[in-house]
């Protein structure tokens, strides 16, 4: 079994950072790109709808770029969303969507792509009870990785917690395994469709004829593995929804407007740190997706699909640069025992856009790890955050080895952390911000072992050795001082 991840269903998510950015549902416009839900119905520049220009509407004897299912990509169709779609304005809006899609990316669809408009309330009933860590080894084993982060405590059951923020923030996705796109709404009986959640949800069609998303190549081994490929997944269809909203926005595309729509989901409040987590493809994807062209044209982007990248670090500083190997000897005593069956060899790997995650949820909660303001210092008009921070920034490799003692209810949990780093200071960087957690959580140092930290109450009561040998950290977890040596012996 494996962790219950976003890509499975190649989502939009809809984002309320709270306090800090407003929501974005079909991600962000580009700088100068206006609201991107594509104005008025304008002229095209390359014909219009009526001819203008010279541009031949006629269908043409065989298919071509920028045409799909009867519409060319700067056609004028008659769609008025204000009272939801017709089944023939449906038709209308996503051929036609379908050659925009087409003529941005340079890539032919094979064939039509199904639309299925489906109730929110029906989306979140359709979701599988998930199990408890007294249920299940993977659940158990996934609760260890994330109480590791600082994103979800003891209290949680970290599968129940990506179930609620994908069921609240869901607005559409595309499932490869049925070759269709559904959108999700409050209203079905009326549908409405967002330019940009239609356009962003058919170029994951459209990978899929071209690339088949199905493959195993597109499913990492780690959590870092998955969102690294996801960057490029959801950053190839971020990128080309950009490309699109820039058309509406200066009036070169006619687009259909979106009315305003009321309501909103009534499911639990999404877990933050786990959002920003998944957030991470289709934020920093966009850039790597573009510096990827810049340097070879959408070539190089599907030459990409070919070898995706390997960990967030690439997506991150658009880097090459591999993981460094990290090998792990188990010396666990006294019962406690790894989960050899899941993960990698019993482990993950979290990576840096996790880690980043844990520096600024921790922050907002106090801790003096990052400047949680940072998240919006961006550089590039494709980067809706940024994650890159000094204590994640460095990252060489990570391997978490969730232990456990006894199985059920009264199962004891506890970890593994091992963290390389480029340089020392790199690591001293994460070791300082990690210790500042540990004190924001009311941590206190032993004083027979300064290594040795002891949160008494709360979600993440539990005991901490934290040792740095040079580029390398290491964290062990257990439920007192006195089992730190059973699950790692020091030395």
């Amino acid at each position: 079994m494996r962790r219950l991840q976003f890509s499975s269903l190649l989502v939009v998510v809809l984002v309320v950072l709270a306090g800090c950015a407003a929501p974005f549902a079909d991600g962000p416009p580009p700088a100068g790109a206006g609201s991107g839900e594509g104005g008025g119905e304008q002229a095209d520049a390359n014909g219009g709808g009526s001819g203008a220009n010279g541009f031949d509407f006629a269908d043409p004897s065989q298919d071509r770029l920028g045409w799909e299912a009867g519409y060319w990509h700067n056609e004028s169709i008659d769609v008025n969303q204000s009272d939801g779609l017709s089944d023939a304005e449906m038709d209308a809006f996503v051929g036609r969507s379908m050659a925009r899609v087409e003529y941005i990316r340079g890539l032919e669809f094979d064939s039509e792509v199904p639309v299925e408009v489906i109730a929110r309330s029906e989306y979140r009933n359709g979701s599988s009870e998930v199990p408890t860590p007294a249920e299940d080894d993977f659940a158990a084993w996934n609760n260890q990785v994330w109480e590791a982060l600082f994103i979800t405590g003891e209290d949680t059951n970290v599968q129940q917690a990506l179930s609620d923020t994908q069921s609240s923030s869901v607005v559409g996705f595309y499932a490869p395994a049925d070759d269709e796109i559904k959108i999700i709404t409050e209203t079905p009986e009326e549908p409405v469709l967002r330019n940009a959640t239609l356009i962003h949800e058919l170029v994951h069609a459209l990978q899929d004829q071209r690339f088949d998303l199905t493959n195993e190549r597109y499913r990492g081994a780690t959590q870092d593995g998955d969102l690294a490929i996801d960057g490029l997944v959801e950053g190839d269809a971020n990128y080309v929804e950009d490309q699109y909203v820039q058309r509406c926005a200066s009036g070169e595309w006619e687009c259909v407007p979106t009315p305003a729509q009321g309501g909103g989901s009534d499911g639990p409040a999404p877990n933050l740190g786990i959002l920003l987590t998944v957030f991470q493809p289709y934020s920093d994807g966009p850039v790597y997706v573009s510096s990827l062209r810049d340097r070879g044209g959408w070539e190089r982007v599907n030459d990409a699909f070919d070898s995706p990248p390997a960990s967030t670090e690439q997506i991150i500083h658009v880097t090459d640069e591999e993981p460094v190997p990290i090998e792990f000897r188990d010396r666990a005593r006294n019962g406690w025992a790894l989960y050899p069956d899941q993960g990698v060899d019993g482990s993950d790997t979290v990576g840096e856009a996790s880690i980043f995650a844990m520096f600024w949820a921790q922050a907002r909660s106090g801790a003096d790890t990052i400047n949680p303001r940072g998240l919006f210092e961006t550089d590039s008009p494709y980067d809706t955050y940024n994650y890159a921070a000094e204590p994640s920034a460095g990252w060489a490799n990570d391997r978490v080895f969730p232990y456990h003692k006894g199985s059920g209810p009264r199962a004891e949990y506890g970890y593994v952390w091992v963290t390389e780093w480029d340089t020392e200071e790199d690591a001293r960087e994460f070791l300082g911000a990690y210790r500042a957690i540990l004190r924001a959580q009311g941590g206190s140092q032993q004083a027979s072992n300064s290594n040795v930290w002891v949160v008494s109450e709360g979600p993440y009561e539990d005991a901490f050795r934290v040792t740095r040998s040079g580029t390398r950290v290491v964290i062990v977890n257990a439920p007192t001082a006195e089992d730190l040596n059973d699950v790692r012996p020091r030395g």
